[in-house]
């Protein structure tokens, strides 16, 4: 299978069937997010756990193809990775939308990697990640429990 069409299958799966597309009641905190150049609205839903890993990572909202698939591919990444680690997920893979030039394959990014493809599209990176804008938000600022902060992605 091409690329190009594994990369379509992929983003068209997880955009038609989300994974970990659902409130979180326990989260310690509810971080909202939307991109008013396109209309992508999300809210990422983040339970840390005793070791400030992230135990839990669901998301919820409305958004094109490119921003639901990305934002499904981050929860099932990111769930149980601890802070420092997530946060180094996080930087991979904004490098490799956002680079001059495209860096090496990083492994660790996975399917991740399938979404490379929206570099070409500047105005769709945007799109692919919001839900990391949001999730960064939750990871650099320490919350109090159950806490909703709200992002405008102008990124």
């Amino acid at each position: 299978m091409e690329f190009e069409e594994l990369y379509q299958d992929v983003i068209l799966d997880h955009s038609r069937r989300p994974r970990n597309f659902c409130e979180l009641p326990e989260a310690d905190v509810h971080i909202h997010a939307n991109n008013p150049m396109c209309g992508d609205d999300v809210t990422v839903h983040v339970k840390f756990g005793a070791d400030e890993a992230l135990e839990a990572v669901t998301f919820t909202g409305n958004g094109c193809s490119i921003c639901m698939a990305s934002a499904s591919m981050m929860t099932q990444k990111l769930k149980k990775k601890s802070r420092a680690e997530s946060t180094e997920l996080m930087q991979k893979f904004h490098e490799m939308l956002t680079a001059e030039q495209e860096p090496e394959g990083d492994k660790r990014l996975g399917d991740l990697q399938l979404l490379k493809g929206v570099r070409k599209f500047p105005l769709r990176v945007k799109c692919a990640t919001l839900a990391w804008h949001a999730l960064q938000e939750a990871l650099d600022k320490p919350q109090e429990k159950g806490a909703h902060l709200s992002i405008e992605d102008e990124m």
